[in-house]
């Protein structure tokens, strides 16, 4: 037994250098991917941040490296728009931040101040008439059966002093824009943004700038619910015009059902009908909430609004300067 123990290990000590002589050996040396000097570094960091306290945000353009006349051609080139840029300098130019220059001009002794710049008053208005025109024209020709409260309501969302600001400011346009005030106003951002449109216009043609207000302002109603946007106080009464309207009966309240009764839990399924067919059903924790519901529900399905709608078309082409659009 002792002998055959003693073989086994003679062979296994021959296969080890065996197998040393063929496979050369690797030192491995270890390799540490943070260093030790960093989280030491970022918590002193962390500790004099905290130490200064918030403090107030910087603009780009006080970097070293900002170039502002590459930026504006870089602007352009991102949106696939040739922009004049003396025009499209215009546009980011605030009337309140000419006025802040020539403050700091006679603040220091100049007399006859004479700033060669111009701002986007004029622009803006361009612009707002374009957006008002295309917005207008694209709400009624998507949504047809919606009646004109409707589209007055849609529009004023869509020209919104916030809805434009948030555009702008997703198009980069915050660090571009000269104002007297950074980070600029929501009020400053929409007015850019309408005189960008007028800048474009008068670059490019007024068919660039309808398609550019279709690309980036009415596609904001992409899967959007239309009620959401649109605030009906009274759906009843309104259900009522325009079935008067259609020359259809009045609108009849059902009770389709009803579960938890005299409890907190309480809910009841109401139908409305109309020349007995089935035009709206909702629910609620009474009957006249789910009155509402359910007229809620049959006007989305007279103006075609129901979530399931077919979605709105965003290639549509403009036909001439009214903004008559086709598809």
């Amino acid at each position: 037994m002792k002998i055959f123990n003693m073989s086994i290990l003679r062979t296994s000590v021959t296969l080890l250098a065996l197998s040393k002589t063929l496979v050369p050996t690797q030192n491995l040396v270890g390799c540490r991917t943070i260093k030790r000097w960093v989280a030491p570094t970022l918590r002193e960091l962390n500790r004099r941040a905290k130490k200064l306290g918030p403090q107030k945000p910087e603009p780009r353009s006080g970097f070293v490296e900002w170039n502002y006349r590459a930026e504006l051609f870089a602007f352009g080139k991102r949106l696939q728009e040739d922009f004049q840029l003396p025009l499209l300098q215009t546009a980011f130019t605030q009337q309140s931040y000419i006025a802040k220059e020539e403050a700091k001009q006679r603040e220091l002794g100049i007399e006859d101040v004479d700033i060669k710049m111009s701002h986007n008053n004029e622009l803006a208005a361009v612009g707002d008439r374009i957006v008002k025109e295309y917005v207008e024209a694209f709400v009624v020709h998507s949504l047809p059966k919606l009646p004109a409260e409707g589209h007055k309501a849609i529009v004023s969302y869509l020209m919104s002093t916030d809805t434009l600001s948030h555009v702008a400011l997703h198009l980069g346009m915050k660090e571009l824009l000269l104002d007297a005030d950074y980070p600029p106003s929501n009020e400053s951002m929409a007015e850019s943004l309408k005189a960008v449109i007028g800048a474009l216009e008068k670059s490019s043609g007024i068919e660039r700038s309808y398609m550019f207000v279709r690309d980036f302002i009415c596609t904001l109603l992409n899967q959007r619910d239309i009620l959401d946007l649109w605030n009906i106080e009274n759906p009843e009464d309104l259900l009522q015009q325009q079935c008067k309207a259609r020359k259809l009966a009045a609108p009849e309240p059902r009770l389709l059902g009803d579960c938890g009764k005299n409890t907190v839990l309480a809910a009841y399924h109401v139908g409305l009908y109309c020349d007995k067919k089935l035009i709206g059903k909702g629910f609620g924790e009474d009957i006249p909430t789910a009155v509402k519901t359910a007229s809620l529900d049959a006007l989305q399905t007279l103006f075609g609004i129901h979530d399931n709608m077919k979605p709105l078309n965003f290639k549509i082409q403009v036909e001439n300067k009214t903004a008559k659009i086709n598809k």
